[in-house]
């Protein structure tokens, strides 16, 4: 008898462990350079990918079947830049005075529920407030919430009075003075304690504001911010802990003095020139544009009382460009990662910059390889991006096809992350 109980439990254990989930995909877009396939079936096991396959596998019993024969199956998507741990809405410039650290977390944990519903299973944090990003990647990672895959800078690193700086329009003794270690520095010295500082939070990567930006309260958006000393110091020591290095900038200046200190990426880059973009290529910088950032912005610049003053000039004067600039950049043959700057706008809505990127001239299928295998390169991610046999399970869909119209992106049907449905 227990014999015969153990060889039940054996066989029981078998069919669980032979157990696949079948995507059947009407047309399949991978990520990569092949063109899309039609017709069939992604076969997932222990949230990877085993086979794909031509046709319609038949199931076994114990198979569960997602059926989308008449949609497209991709890569779950890859946001480049988010802020997870704020929104900008009315009256947020208030909220570095009245919100606590636990009130930070627990918006950031409702945001990234908005945006893995969206169909982005891959975000880049790029700048929060309590470490708040660093603790919703490991809640996630935990299984304790849901959310997307988080790669955090932790606090974005600023120079005093620049664009990252939390003590920007707050009079003189208002606030504690930022160290190296909340993110604020001075000189090359600071600057490795402050990388230092990120390694020791727990930060994936570091991300600094090499020039001024459009909603800090101070009155250039786009002037240098860093020395090369300073930059050069950043990018050294990040080096040595394994940690790429991305900077906001959108004056000339400051990108020209990034690319040469080796930075991997640059964000928003409004005025970037022929110079710039030749700089770029050269040295394998990626551009991450956030068109939809400058887009929100720029119409929330008309709404009375909407911005503090100081900046409602810079949001009426930058936030239009950046799409023209994406234009020039993809007609020059820069590479491009998909990001958005979730968090000045409403978080869930990154599907957004999808239609805008089609607007400026980008084809559809790179848009979305965009989102999926070039993302995953930025970030040095090699088992992401790409629906391909022994990667993760990170798999979207729509009953549609987003290549006749892109902005069916925006209404996701199914978010699969390492194998698991979120959403269907």
């Amino acid at each position: 008898m227990r014999k015969l109980l153990g060889l039940l439990v054996v066989a029981a254990c078998s069919t669980t462990a032979n157990a696949d989930t079948l995507i059947y995909a009407g047309t399949l877009i991978d990520g990569t350079d092949a063109n899309p396939q039609k017709n069939v079936t992604v076969v997932i096991d222990q949230g990877r990918i085993q086979a794909i396959e031509r046709g319609f596998k038949r199931p076994t019993a114990d198979d569960t079947v997602i059926d989308h024969r008449n949609g497209t199956v991709m890569p779950g998507f890859i946001d480049m830049h988010t802020h997870l741990t704020s929104q900008l809405g009315a009256g947020s410039y208030m909220d570095r005075y009245v919100k606590s650290g636990p009130d930070v977390t627990l918006d950031a944990v409702h945001y990234a529920k908005l945006t893995l519903d969206a169909g982005f299973t891959t975000v880049r944090d790029l700048g929060d407030s309590y470490d708040a990003s660093i603790a919703l990647r490991n809640a996630i990672n935990s299984g304790k919430v849901v959310g997307p895959r988080i790669y955090t800078s932790g606090k974005s690193l600023a120079t005093t009075g620049g664009h990252a700086d939390p003590t920007n329009g707050a009079k003189p003794g208002l606030l504690d003075s930022p160290t190296p270690a909340d993110g604020v520095l001075n000189g090359p010295y600071e600057a490795r304690e402050a990388v230092r500082a990120r390694y020791q939070s727990g930060a994936d990567l570091i991300k600094l504001t090499v020039t001024g930006g459009v909603l800090s309260v101070a009155k250039s958006g786009q002037n240098p911010q860093f020395m090369m000393d300073e930059l050069e110091a950043i990018v050294a020591t990040a080096k040595d802990y394994e940690m790429k290095v991305t900077v906001h900038a959108h004056g000339k200046q400051g990108m020209l003095r990034a690319i040469a200190a080796g930075v991997d990426s640059i964000e928003h880059g409004t005025y970037m020139d022929d110079e710039v973009m030749n700089a770029m290529k050269a040295n394998g910088v990626y551009y991450v544009p956030t068109i939809t950032a400058g887009k929100s912005v720029a119409e929330r610049a008309k709404i009375d009382g909407f911005f503090p003053a100081v900046v409602r000039p810079k949001a009426a004067a930058i936030g239009p460009q950046i799409q023209g600039t994406f234009a020039k950049a993809y007609a020059a043959g820069v590479k491009i990662a998909f990001g958005t700057d979730a968090g000045v706008f409403d978080h869930g809505e990154n599907a957004r910059e999808f239609v805008y990127m089609v607007e400026a001239g980008m084809p559809a299928l790179e848009a979305i390889r965009s989102a999926t295998r070039e993302a995953a390169t930025l970030l040095g991610a090699d088992d992401i991006g790409t629906i391909e046999v022994g990667k993760r399970a990170d798999i979207v869909a729509v009953d549609a096809d987003p290549l006749a119209d892109i902005s069916v992106l925006g209404n996701i049907d199914l978010v699969m992350k390492d194998g698991v449905v979120y959403k269907q």
